[in-house]
């Protein structure tokens, strides 16, 4: 079985460890992952050469509602990855394909319409089947570092995982929040996703970050060193998400811990979310969240450890 991530650029995506290593901890010799460049111009073309044949499943797989089928008789795929062969079995998907692949999917499930936004897409009976695996990822995340349920809370950023973000607060309980970005014109697909939700949201731009920072949680999702330039301001949060996982830890994470607030990585994120998708394509819930846990650890620090290197 094959699957992959897809995305432009792709070359840094830690999503190949994750995987891999699930399957190798999973017995799932037959199994591979791989990295694939596209942009959404490529999108239609590379996900029709993926679809299986109509009334493939091979994977095992997960129905359209997210229950596992086929496979196994509990539900898995099997064991040893043999059926199916080069079939692929799905996809990881980051940008800018999250929202691109909306209108080539048969099938979604209710967090994917109310985000706006799939990472996840699951090949089975000749169709392609979405997901959105983030939302889990930032629920998990946030859960084992032990942050409460926030009262109130303010996303830095306006695209597709701020609105996983918020559909994930809005599960624990939020029911309004403020977001800041550097032209509202541009977070539209947020804000109607907001309204989806039932999330009240206060849309300014960064100017008016101070105002913004007297909240239980930040959750920043903007680029990697991109909240660096507010490290000093987002000091005194209480609790810093912030989605980055390399280079890591971001100055504004530093920041928080340095004054006594709690942080939470993007890694915890992007592991869960995985562990996820792993479920999705394997149909097998004994995922092995530790295995998958020290590989990506290890191949970040490994990547750390290159970068500084002395040239």
């Amino acid at each position: 079985m094959r699957a992959a991530v897809m995305g432009s650029p792709i070359a840094h995506s830690l999503s190949p460890c994750l995987h891999r290593a699930a399957y190798a901890a999973m017995g799932l010799a037959g199994w591979s992952f791989e990295a694939i460049e596209c942009d959404e111009a490529a999108l239609p073309e590379t996900l029709r050469r993926l679809r299986p044949v109509r009334g493939e499943n091979p994977a095992g797989g997960a129905r359209a509602d997210g229950v596992p089928s086929g496979g196994s008789p509990s539900g898995g795929a099997p064991s040893d990855g043999a059926d199916g062969g080069d079939a692929w079995a799905g996809l990881s998907l980051t940008m800018p394909l999250k929202r691109a692949v909306l209108p080539l999917l048969d099938t979604v499930t209710e967090p994917v319409t109310e985000v706006g936004g799939a990472n996840t897409v699951v090949f089975r009976d000749g169709g392609a089947h979405g997901y959105n695996t983030d939302v889990h990822g930032v629920r998990q995340a946030l859960a084992e570092a032990g942050v409460p349920a926030p009262g109130s809370a303010t996303v830095l950023g306006g695209g597709a995982t701020a609105a996983s973000a918020l559909a994930a607060l809005r599960g624990l309980g939020l029911r309004s929040a403020t977001l800041l970005v550097r032209d509202p014109a541009r977070a539209t697909e947020t804000t109607e996703a907001a309204e989806r939700l039932g999330v009240a949201l206060a849309v300014e731009t960064f100017d008016k970050l101070d105002a913004a920072l007297g909240v239980d949680l930040v959750v920043s999702t903007l680029p990697g060193g991109a909240a660096d330039a507010y490290a000093d301001a987002l000091a005194g949060v209480p609790a810093l998400f912030d989605v980055v996982y390399s280079p890591w830890p971001t100055r504004a994470a530093s920041a928080v811990r340095a004054a006594g607030g709690t942080v939470v990585g993007g890694f915890a994120m992007l592991l869960h979310q995985a562990v996820r998708q792993v479920e999705l394509m394997t149909g097998r819930t004994d995922v092995p969240v530790e295995a998958m846990r020290a590989a990506g650890e290890a191949e970040i620090l490994r990547r750390t450890t290159r970068t500084d290197r002395p040239s």
